[in-house]
């Protein structure tokens, strides 16, 4: 994860800002937790103002773009945590597992430095995908082979929970599915620098090309645009929610 953020992470911060309508229900699943440890915090997004937070990052080029004076972040990966045991009162992390190179490691690793619950916003590889895998097939197929299964999630965490977190059409963070409803936003070269997704694939040019044909001929409203009339977005977003005491 570290070697492909410091490659993408740059100007990552511009694009990848945090929704509030997205931060409500992170804030609300963390609960009475004043201490909390972020893991794969980035550049700090979603971190609650009113909670004493430890970041760790292991790309430094994130870690550079967090908010001058803000909170500082520690260099490490969620395999091995580098706090003690029972350190926090809670432990979160936002779309950050699946670039782990052994998930179920780094969840052990929260719960062990976690006194009261994990918060994380994952993504449901087996829900219905939105419109843009007709045009990129591939993102699919991606996300199966890199997301977590959410039983994943519960054969770590005993009491786990899922809530459902719908992307607002206008969403100021720019993750893969942020766009759903501004289908030209994927046609920018720096909307898809901020994610991920687009740097694991070799080539997008002929779908981007296609896209772009179906925007100017109408022919993407024709088959889309009952989305236009849509605020907010089911498409697989999940707060994985764990109660450990």
């Amino acid at each position: 994860m570290a070697a492909l953020y410091d490659v993408i992470g740059r100007g990552y911060a511009d694009l990848r800002k945090p929704d509030p309508r997205i931060a409500a229900p992170i804030r609300r699943a963390l609960g009475d937790a004043q201490s909390v440890l972020n893991v794969g915090a980035g550049a700090g997004s979603y971190e609650p103002d009113d909670l004493d937070v430890t970041a760790l990052e292991p790309s430094v080029e994130m870690i550079r773009q967090r908010p001058p004076g803000g909170r500082e972040a520690v260099k490490g990966v969620a395999e091995a945590i580098p706090f003690p045991d029972d350190g926090f009162d809670a432990a979160m992390g936002v779309l950050t597992v699946h670039h782990w190179t052994d998930a179920e490691a780094g969840l052990a690793e929260m719960q062990r430095v976690a006194r009261k619950r994990i918060v994380i916003l994952t993504f449901d590889a087996n829900a219905p995908f939105f419109w843009l895998a007709d045009y990129i097939p591939a993102l699919v197929a991606l996300d199966k082979a890199t997301m977590p299964p959410l039983s994943l999630f519960e054969r770590v965490f005993s009491s786990a929970r899922f809530e459902t977190v719908p992307i607002p059409h206008d969403c100021t963070d720019g993750f893969l599915g942020a766009y759903w409803r501004r289908p030209a936003a994927y046609l920018d070269p720096r909307v898809r620098a901020a994610i991920s997704s687009f740097a694991k694939i070799t080539d997008v040019s002929d779908a981007l090309s296609r896209l772009r044909a179906d925007l100017e001929s109408g022919r993407w409203e024709e088959r889309y645009g009952h989305l236009l009339t849509q605020d907010a977005l089911d498409i697989g977003y999940r707060l994985m929610i764990a109660e450990l005491d």
